[in-house]
């Protein structure tokens, strides 16, 4: 059956239609906003997956060159690898749908999400996250949807939902959100030091945006007839339930009060081998019953005791924060570095600074731009203390690294003229027990304050959690790992003292309400505050000075119509600067100039030579010149960079020169002085510069050197 429906999306159509492509997937739709098309397509295996103790979902967004009318990078012209870009939408994605799926519903499930056409004007993300929905709802897998999401952005003082590329960048808020038409179900983005007030009015301001686009699902699945898959409650042995429930229960809730975490999980590891061990002779095949049941006995009692006596699993209560040490300059010849730790968290922070030259070249759908700032997450199994097997760089580490680099963005020198280097923050998780993100923000701040790097506030994060039962809700803090794990919320908030630069929620409930969300904001900003204290202790302002071992970076402007004297033909005068100066150059179109040097001499001399190219030789000024061609009647100087002039043999010295080899040489400096220019030909002088000793009359006035006599006219010897 096809369908096509359509609304008014904040003044401009948002269509979706159903039954005209891919119709062999269990369940696909095409959404499109502007000129941007998307795919949403979803497939699921027929037999659940065995031993699996998770649910198997793969979420994904591929962006087809074609769709911008572009043609792929690389040799081989075929899209390879998801980028960066591609990466962070999937996720965008994947978080609102996951919590939807029945608890006990372990088949394979594929969403794919592609985008076929692009108006390079709006982003096809969050149109994944509704056309996926709709997918789902139109298939015969189990999905407790609709839900929508929308991207939101406060451009000249005013809200508008799905704005265009160019309106973000000129706004001070952008934010996804995600939801169902009751509750907000995912929220992520960044802001230009906004208020938690103004956070919750651009929430309120897209979700009446979300519901638009789930009445419109609404529509279309009114008029088809789907048949869900059921979904039946796994067989357990109660029996069996009961009896291991009744041997470990106590040890459990004793394990749930130890607050050292490597010491709670093996002791919790151990009773599940001992309760294991007890009837595996009579039970061979239940081994996953044992640790299901030591795992829900676990999380009952962690959230009970958090629930009832405001007792968490590391013995803090509810909005404190865990203990916090700051360290700066750890480590020798990095350009900056930070060392922050908070309870069993630790993220080391470094900061190289480079030139443009080091520049991120990014290719898109939107198109070809140049990034001078980056911050990457690194999280490798021993700070959990595991063995793994290490990959290339993960989802998670990409998209915790991208929260990070928002979060400092905003505080950055906005121009690079006011800070001409390249950044690059690179933050190595050592240690982690929950929140690692957030202290990457903590740390890379501090590291970036420390390489010299104008900050214009330090910026903190921290991670928020929720557990919520039978009407009891209690706001945490700064989570653990367990509290992340084993409860309900996930949201982390960075910002400075003055307001909130990025925030991301997760949630594993079917929605939270805005009670809940202004609560977690405001202790969110009492924690962020905490912690912006501490970390003043260890730096609280940028270092006046970059490191000795960071480039010196020159830059300046030249005008447009000059580019190509200083350049040379070929090249040939910009590679002889460099090589003289053994510096890196870079000219841009619209004449800037950027000169880096590990020697900040040499960028000076660089510079220098370059502003002398420019200018033009002013008859009276003397100029500290070079001899580059010696002639029996004097020598021609360069006194800038292409300007050379004659100083004749007459004007050398006071006294009579016969040969100009007595007193110059190639390569020689000289001081002279600018006589006259005329017609490109210009005079100079050496011996107006020296004084004239007593007693010697000027040999040369009169006598001009070696030049041959005067001759008289032809007439007047004839005449004689």
């Amino acid at each position: 059956m096809y369908i096509k429906k359509t609304i008014d999306l904040d003044g401009r159509p948002y269509h979706i239609e159903i039954g005209k492509v891919a119709k062999q997937a269990h369940g696909s739709a095409l959404t499109q906003f502007g000129e941007t098309v998307l795919l949403s397509t979803v497939c699921a295996s027929e037999d659940p997956v065995a031993n699996r103790s998770f649910f198997p979902l793969s979420v994904d967004y591929r962006e087809k060159a074609y769709a911008g009318g572009k043609f792929p990078g690389g040799f081989f012209k075929r899209e390879a690898r998801p980028s960066e870009k591609e990466i962070l939408s999937a996720r965008i994605i994947d978080r609102p749908l996951r919590p939807l799926f029945p608890d006990h519903f372990f088949n394979e499930v594929q969403v794919m999400n592609t985008v076929l056409a692009s108006d390079r004007q709006h982003d096809a993300a969050t149109m994944g996250v509704t056309g996926s929905s709709l997918a789902l709802c139109l298939s015969e897998i189990p999905f407790n949807g609709p839900v929508a999401a929308v991207t939101v952005a406060r451009h000249e003082g005013e809200f508008i939902i799905n704005p265009t590329y160019e309106q973000i960048e000129e706004s001070d808020l952008e934010l996804v959100l995600a939801g169902s038409a009751a509750e907000i179900m995912m929220v992520e983005g960044e802001g230009a030091e906004i208020s938690e007030e103004e956070m919750i009015e651009a929430i309120q301001f897209g979700h009446a945006g979300v519901r638009k686009l789930i009445a419109l699902q609404e529509e279309i699945l009114a008029e088809v007839a789907v048949t869900k898959l059921e979904v039946p409650e796994p067989e357990v042995n109660t029996e069996l339930v009961e009896q291991i429930t009744k041997r470990v229960s106590a040890t459990v809730e004793q394990a749930c009060l130890i607050t050292d975490k490597t010491e709670r999980h093996k002791t919790i590891k151990q009773l599940k081998q001992d309760a294991w061990a007890e009837i595996e002779e009579e039970f061979p095949e239940e081994e996953g019953l044992v640790k299901s049941v030591i795992y829900d006995l676990q999380k009952e009692f962690t959230r009970g005791n958090i629930l009832e006596k405001n007792h968490r699993p590391d013995g803090r209560t509810s909005d404190v924060v865990r203990q916090i040490d700051c360290e700066v300059d750890v480590l020798p010849r990095v350009h900056g570095s930070a060392l922050f730790t908070r309870g069993q968290t630790q993220a080391l922070a470094t900061v190289t600074l480079g030139t443009r030259l080091d520049e991120q070249k990014v290719d898109n759908l939107e198109g070809e731009y140049y990034k001078n700032y980056m911050l990457h997450y690194n999280f490798p199994p021993y700070a959990t203390g595991e063995v793994k097997r290490v990959f290339s760089t993960s989802r998670r580490e990409i998209g915790h690294g991208n929260l990070a680099e928002r979060a400092l963005r905003g505080m950055l020198p906005p121009d690079k003229s006011e800070f001409p280097y390249t950044i690059r923050i690179v933050s190595e998780i050592l240690e982690s027990n929950g929140s690692s993100s957030m202290a990457t923000v903590c740390a890379g701040s501090m590291a970036a304050m420390n390489a010299g790097v104008p900050m214009r506030k330090p910026v903190a994060g921290i991670a928020m959690g929720l557990i919520q039962d039978d009407g009891q809700t209690v706001i945490l803090s700064d989570i653990l790992g367990d509290e992340d794990h084993l409860g309900d919320m996930d949201f982390k908030v960075a910002g400075t003292e003055d307001g909130i630069t990025a925030f991301q929620m997760d949630i594993k409930l079917e929605g939270i309400d805005y009670d809940i969300m202004r609560r977690a904001l405001e202790q969110a900003r009492t924690g962020r505050l905490h912690i912006l204290d501490k970390m003043s202790h260890a730096i609280a302002a940028s270092n006046p000075e970059i490191s000795d071992f960071a480039p010196r970076i020159e830059t300046f402007q030249i005008p447009i119509d000059k580019i190509g004297m200083v350049i040379g033909p070929g090249g040939k005068i910009i590679r002889d600067i460099i090589e003289r100066t053994e510096t890196k150059i870079d000219i841009e179109d619209d004449g800037s100039v950027v000169i880096s040097a590990e020697d900040g001499s040499n960028a000076l001399e660089a510079r220098q030579i370059i502003e002398d190219l420019l200018r033009e030789p002013e008859v009276g000024e003397v100029y500290d010149g070079r001899v580059v061609n010696i002639q029996k009647f004097g020598a021609f100087v360069e006194i800038l960079p292409g300007h050379e002039g004659l100083l004749h043999i007459s004007e050398i010295d006071h006294k009579r020169v016969r040969e100009v080899e007595d007193y110059l040489q190639l390569g020689d400096r000289v001081q002279v002085k600018l006589l006259s220019s005329q017609n490109g030909k210009m005079s100079l002088s050496r011996k107006v510069l020296l004084p004239k000793p007593e007693g010697v009359e000027d040999s040369n006035r009169d006598n001009r050197g070696d030049r041959p006599p005067r001759r008289e006219p032809r007439g007047e010897k004839r005449r004689r």
